[in-house]
């Protein structure tokens, strides 16, 4: 498994949205100003979102996006699987191996593995993320 541009800049965009949205839209042109990523590429990013229920569009002048649960709902597992899609690392089929060894080695560690990483990675919400981004930037002292 390794995640994309896709998956890292769509979550940098939600991470955008919750820390500039202030429950009002947030708008592509935005995002890709604050966040260096295309505006193009963003569309692409957020019709994927948009499909998988992550985030909601409105158009028109006063357009944008905003998310569609709160921020401490959202967990990672979900953002990236909206945008990469399956996140094992190993896929191992359907597990019905007929060697006894591949069985083995499935069980105690491709799935385990796989069991971790998609453990982690619902663990994590994007408020967590919002919230240590915020400590850090907080925790920088500037001296003129």
């Amino acid at each position: 498994m390794k995640i994309s541009t896709k998956g890292r800049y769509g979550l940098k965009a939600l991470i955008d949205i919750a820390l500039y949205s202030n429950s009002e839209v947030v708008t592509l042109k935005s995002i890709s100003e604050r966040q260096s990523i295309s505006e193009g590429y963003l569309e692409q990013i957020f019709s994927a979102l948009r499909k998988s229920g992550l985030v909601i569009g409105r158009k028109g002048a006063q357009g944008g996006y905003t998310l569609s649960k709160d921020i401490n709902t959202i967990t990672i597992g979900e953002i990236l699987r909206a945008l990469e899609g399956d996140l094992s690392l190993v896929n191992v089929g359907n597990n019905n191996a007929s060697d006894a060894l591949d069985r083995c080695i499935n069980e105690n560690l491709w799935d385990m593995i796989n069991r971790n990483i998609n453990d982690y990675f619902d663990s994590v919400t994007l408020e967590d993320l919002v919230n240590k981004y915020k400590s850090e930037v907080n925790n920088y002292m500037y001296f003129i």
